[in-house]
């Protein structure tokens, strides 16, 4: 007989097994498209100015399910969030929820799915334990703020490594921060978009060289600070 922990366990990785099922039986990506922003985008946008604090509820919300159940949609998610919270507002939402999610998915990681993750990533946790032991939080800082290992990736691996929730917490944000704010300061040129001559603007064409270049840059200044922090050690 299943105990009541076990229960609760099996019970949530089924609710989670269908819910990614219905994000991809039921058309709920259509809505997930930066086309479909295009399209709509006055209208979302007089929504949130007529009920903003519902509407960032909703956005956060949505965020962090899909985020947290690692449904591909955190990229489009954070443009959309440019569009239309603007580059101050859309950050703080964007990293806010981005946060949660990658806080659920952890949770879910090492307390629901601790052994489908286990096989999964496997072959990712002697590196990552190596690097949680010889660096802490620096490693968690470094997975997060160069963009080479997909987060989703991340969450589910940092959850089988020692690492404490609370470090976690906030190191993900603090590692998130830069990205997001490139992100969502690109969400916001491309969401002004009024026609194709628009893409041809210099200041939406150094939004995203400087998106492209970021993952390089931050690379090499994490591999620059890491080698200070072992010939200190």
């Amino acid at each position: 007989m299943l105990s009541a922990k076990t229960f609760l366990k099996l019970a949530l990785a089924v609710a989670v097994i269908v819910c990614v099922a219905l994000f991809f039986f039921l058309p709920l990506h259509e809505y997930l498209s930066f086309e479909y922003l295009q399209r709509q985008r006055t209208a979302i946008v007089d929504l949130y100015l007529a009920h903003p604090t519902l509407f960032i509820a909703t956005y956060i919300a949505i965020y962090v399910v899909l985020t947290g159940l690692s449904i591909p949609s955190a990229t489009l998610l954070t443009l959309i969030g440019g569009a239309v919270f603007g580059i101050a507002m859309g950050t703080v939402v964007v990293l806010c929820a981005s946060t949660l999610g990658a806080i659920f998915a952890f949770i879910l990681a090492r307390y629901v799915l601790r052994d489908y993750v286990q096989e999964k990533f496997s072959k990712y946790l002697g590196h990552v334990n190596r690097g949680v032991a010889e660096e802490g939080a620096f490693y968690l800082f470094g997975l997060r703020v160069v963009p080479v290992v997909p987060y989703f990736v991340v969450n589910f691996v940092m959850a089988l490594t020692p690492i404490r929730l609370w470090t976690y917490c906030w190191g993900t944000p603090l590692g998130m921060l830069p990205g997001t704010i490139l992100y969502v300061n690109s969400g916001q040129k491309l969401g002004n978009l009024q026609s194709a001559s628009g893409i041809l603007s210099w200041s939406l064409i150094l939004s995203l060289v400087a998106l492209g270049l970021f993952p390089l840059v931050a690379k090499k200044l994490v591999d620059v600070a890491r080698s200070r922090i072992r010939k200190s050690l």
